[in-house]
This record gives C-alpha cells, structure tokens and sequence, in this order.
C-alpha cells in the first residue's frame, strides 16, 4: 500500500490562468488543455559530504555536486502546450508548475506506526519580502560584437518590474570584462522568483545588442534546505573585510536547521558543543593559526564550524554560462558571480562586501646602465679592426613608446663599454596579482583607452651604432621582475648557464627591492643561443612617493642623484672618427702605419738628398773642371 502526500508551492502561468486557490492558500488544478510532465525520482537519503573551505564553482550553483540542484524542497516543471488542433499553434512552453512528491510505503500491518511525514516545516503562503544583493565579479570568454574582435560589455540586471542597469559605465575593447560590482534590489517572493543578468555590448551610435543572459530561481535558493540564500564563510567575525554579512547568527542558523530537518538540538557546554553524538571544541577551531582580532564569541564560531559540516553552500563564487535568445543552445561566455537573499522579516542584513577591482599603484623602475663586457663585434674598420659603436637600448613590456637608450661607447676594440646611464620606467602594477596594467587605445580612431594586463618585464638590448645604415642588433636579455636569474657578482661567472637556474634561486625585484649584477645577453645564431655580450645593470623598484622624495633624473641629467653618475672613464680609442681628426690620426692611422709613415720620410729624405745631389753635382763638377775664377785671378794679377 502506497500513501501519496502532494503539496504545490507555486504554479505559474504565462499565458492562461488555470489554477484556483482554496481558502488556506493552496493552489488547485482545473481543466485546461496544457500538458503537465511530471517523472518519477528518487529521493537519496545519503549524507553529504562536508564542505570546509569557500570554494569557486565552474558551473551553476544549482549543478554543483552535494546540493542536489537546489530543488530539495520544491522542483520546477515546464508547463507545455496540448494537443494542438492547428499545426499553426505554438507548441512552445507556456508557463512552469512547481511542486514535490514524496512516494513511500506503508507497513502492512494497520498496528504498526506510519512512516514519519516528510513535509513537516512548511514556509507560509503568503509574501515574503527581499533583499537580493548581486555581486557582478567577471565576464570571460564572451563573443565578440564589434568590427575589431571585441565588444563592450556592461551588466543590467531584471527582478520582476524592476531593472537596473551599467550602462554608463561600459568596459570597452575586451572579452573578459571584470566589473566587480554589487547591485541591490528587492523583491517579493514567489512572484518575482526569476532574476536575470544580462550582458550588452555599447554602441554608440546603433542600438545596444545583447551578449548573453542568465537566470536564476531565488525561490529554490531561498526554500532549499541547503541555505543557499547566503554562503557559509569560513569564520565568524564581527568587523573587518570578512564580517559576517547574515541576519542571523551561527547559533539561530543551527537552531532553524535543526527544525528543517528534524534533528534534536545541539547541547552547549562552556568550550564545546555536543551536536548529533559529536563533540565539538575549540580545539577544532585551528586556533594555531595566528589570533584574528575580528573574531565573534567562541561559542558562535563552534555554531558555524558545526553547520560547516552539515553540506551547507559554502561562501562561494559560481560560474555561468550566457545564452542568447537568438542562439540558445551556444554558450556566448561565462559569468562569475554570486547572489545574497536577506528576508526583510529577519531584520537588516550587514553591509555588502566591497569587491571593487583594485586600482594598479604607481611605480618606477630605476635602471643603471654601468658596463658591458665581451660584446660581439660586428664592425671592420677602415684599417681592418674589429670593433664595435655599442649602446645599450630598454624598455618595459606594453610600454614600447617608452624605449630608452644609453649614449655610444664608440669604436669598442674588445667588447668593453662604460655608460654611466640611468633609465627610469614609469608602470602601473597590481601586486596581489602581480600583473602590469597598461591603459592605452588600440587605434588612433578608438574612443576609449582599453585596459591590458601583462607580467612586469624588462627587455634590455646591446646595438652596434652604424651612422650611415640601420643599426645593428647584437644581443637581449629580457627578465621577468617577479621571476629575475640571481645576477652573477663579475663578469667572469656571468654566462649561459645561469639561464638553467632552478626556481628557488630565482629573485623578486618587488620583494628585494634593489638588485646589482652582471646578467648575459644572448642572440640566436643557426637555431643555437649563443652569447652576445654581458650587462652589468642597477635595478631599483620605487613606488609613486619615493619618487618624490629621492629623485632622479634620466641619463646624467639633472637632478642626477641617488645615486650621481658621473662621465664614464672611456679609453682615448673611444671616439667618432669624422669628429676627431687628431684622434683618428692618432689612434687609428698612427698605430696601426707608424713604421710604414717613419720608412716612408726615411724614403723622402734619402730620395730628397738623393735628388738634390743629383741635380747639383754636374754644375758643381763643371766648375771644378773649368775653374773659370781661377784664370781671371791669374791675369789681372
């Protein structure tokens, strides 16, 4: 023998009224030509697992495991239409009947005791009065609307008559907005049950188009007696960023539970509290951990570490995919987010959480320029050396407008340069991320600047200066400031294997703050790294305020301190060579033809001596010969 109990919370028609109410409430089924489904399922009497952390969930709440789709106490069915006399009738779903069957049998013997009822806690009929907060985190993977492959996004949210909207305040060119916004609104449960989130792509001139939506049944959340109406957090706290946002406090939410599901209630003893032939205690409270000083009594926080364990939600983050109408069966991103229902008749709820994006804080990354050794040399001068015009060019990753480059160490006869140089970056960091924000338009014709986020990373260059062709590119070294190689003390231990450094040797700039060494740069040479040249490199991460108070300037110029670069201590060989003709003379000419310019005037002199001989020894013979001054003294004597 089967007994058959049948109560229906709600039903709701969309198009044709055709439920009745009796005079305690109940709603009654009249003839209609409507299809009802309903199927049979089995009620699982299973204890659910424990869940003891705040989690983030990768589907709906109502699909995450343990919470049986949030349809314990009532589930929905879709409301259809009959049979049609007209193909041209719309068969579609017209409306949803909500309701619960529980099917159990009966002993035979009429002497024994009839199995418990299951419908004992009923909520009343009449209206109950919310306060629904939505807290809006991000969007991802969202289908592009605009001609450049992204859209721009913003939230408007529908409860019942009433809606609010973002609109002003758009996310432009991205596809993984992040809002982080709370929005308040009210309803009356059950007749505004059904909340929707709709995302809209911004346009400005034509009409807004729709992304996707979602919708969510606050009548399941608020009836399940899985307290999906407001997250579990993982401690009790009074004040500060976590405090506890619910009406009620861990001892009523107990007390409630106890009713709903027929448990006797816990016994509390001085520490500890005796619940279901379990003993909890503060020792269970992970009171190792250091003091928080926001903590409630300690017989609320033994309250909450019990219904922790009851399968409660936990304080969570739930992901939901977006559909549009126009195709409903692809998904057109995801949604991150969660829902808070506070019944006005329990009193004010605490106030909201603050899940604001953070701001990215100003900072400057001070680089010194000092040395290089060993650079490739990739000129031929005129006289047949190798040499190299080397200067040293950085920047920051999203930041490429902001190239900067040291002066030229010219004419490097074996890999050597001094600078003396200072670079200063400007950036923007977000350090619980540990991401770069870079605000910037992606065209000259965008309206907005759109919001990127990087890894901080700093990309140095060794160039060789050529004045009459392009510059040639001789090696880099590009660093991530989180994750830096652990520069080497000289130049002598700086090579290619500090790239094979294990992770624990890696350094943090943000958290050393300063860093001195020689890193090795590196060009690809045949599919082959080779070394191009070794840096020796000052890096110093200041915040906005710093800046103010120590200053620096770029390069040597004023206010050249902290600390003061004075000229770099150049060899005379270093030198532009159409500029300097005395050192060009001097140390290119001189050096390398000083014997052969001595042979050549030894030459001159002899062949000058030679030739001045030659053209006065005939005349100087002829007149020894002839002796015509002599005869003339003779005869006037």
């Amino acid at each position: 023998m089967l007994n058959l109990q049948l109560k229906i919370s709600e039903s709701k028609i969309l198009k044709e009224n055709c439920f009745g109410k009796t005079n305690n409430g109940c709603l009654v089924h009249s003839m209609c030509p409507f299809k009802l489904d309903l199927h049979a399922n089995h009620i699982s009497q299973n204890t659910l697992s424990p869940v003891l952390l705040s989690q983030v969930y990768d589907r709906e709440l109502e699909k995450a495991e343990g919470f049986e789709q949030l349809a314990d106490f009532c589930q929905t069915f879709k409301l259809h239409r009959g049979r049609v006399q007209n193909e041209s009738e719309d068969p579609s779903v017209v409306g949803e009947f909500k309701g619960s069957f529980k099917i159990y049998p009966l002993p035979d013997d009429p002497s024994m005791p009839v199995p418990p009822r299951q419908f004992r806690k009923l909520p009343p009929n009449g209206l109950e009065q919310c306060l629904v907060r939505v807290y809006i985190i991000q969007a991802y993977g969202l289908q592009p609307k605009d001609a450049n492959g992204k859209c721009d996004p913003y939230v408007k949210i529908t409860l019942g008559k009433k809606s609010v909207d973002d609109h002003d305040n758009y996310i432009p060119c991205t596809l993984d907005p992040v809002f982080g916004k709370m929005f308040e609104l009210t309803c009356s449960l059950p007749i505004e049950k059904d909340l929707k989130i709709v995302l809209y792509d911004y346009d400005m001139v034509t009409k807004d188009e729709k992304i996707g939506e979602t919708i969510i049944d606050l009548e399941n959340r608020f009836l399940s007696r899985h307290g999906a109406r407001c997250g579990l957090p993982q401690s009790y706290c009074l004040s500060g960023v976590n405090q506890w946002r619910d009406q009620l406090k861990p001892s009523q939410l107990l007390h409630r539970l106890c009713e709903k599901r027929n448990y006797k209630l816990p016994v509390y003893k001085q520490d500890r509290i005796y619940f279901r032939g379990q003993e909890y205690t503060v020792a269970d409270l992970d009171e190792g951990k250091p003091l928080n000083p926001h903590l409630g009594p300690v017989m609320e926080r033994l309250a909450l570490l019990v219904l922790r364990r009851q399968g409660l939600v936990p304080e969570h983050v739930e992901t939901r995919p977006l559909y549009s109408p126009l195709q409903p069966d692809i998904e057109q991103g995801r949604l991150q987010m969660w829902v808070d229902i506070f019944p006005k008749s329990l009193g004010p709820p605490a106030p909201p959480f603050n899940i604001t994006p953070r701001k990215a804080k100003k900072f400057f990354l001070r680089c010194i320029i000092w040395n290089t050794r060993d650079v490739i040399l990739d000129d031929v001068s005129v006289t047949g050396e190798k040499m190299s015009d080397i200067y040293v060019k950085g920047w920051m990753h999203g930041h490429e407008e902001n190239k900067q480059k040291t002066d030229v160490h010219y004419r490097s006869l074996g890999g050597e340069g001094n600078f003396n140089w200072r670079f200063l970056f400007p950036f923007h960091y977000l350090p619980a991320e540990q991401l770069c924000t870079v605000d910037k338009k992606e065209h000259f014709w965008s309206l907005d600047n759109a919001e990127t986020k990087l890894p901080p990373k700093l990309t140095i260059q060794i160039w060789d200066n050529d004045k009459f062709s392009f510059d040639d590119f001789l090696g880099s070294l590009e660093m991530d400031l989180n994750h830096m190689l652990s520069p080497a003390k000289s130049p002598e231990k700086c090579g290619l294997e500090m790239f094979s450094q294990s992770q624990d040797k890696l350094v943090s700039l943000f958290e050393q703050k300063t860093v001195k060494g020689w890193w090795p740069c590196v060009r690809d040479r045949e599919n082959e790294k080779i070394l191009a040249g070794k840096v020796e490199i000052s890096l110093e991460i200041i915040s906005e305020q710093e800046q103010d108070e120590r200053p620096a300037g770029l390069g040597r110029d004023e206010p050249n301190m902290n600390p003061r670069l004075d000229e770099p201590q150049r060899p005379e060989t270093s030198f532009l060579w159409f500029s300097s003709p005395f050192k060009t003379f001097k140390f290119i000419v001189w050096r390398r033809f000083k014997w052969l310019i001595l042979g050549f005037f030894v030459l001159f002199f002899i062949f000058l001596f030679l030739g001045v001989f030659l053209y006065a020894f005939p005349n100087y013979a002829a007149m020894k010969m002839v002796g015509p001054f002599s005869g003339v003294g003779k005869g006037t004597q």
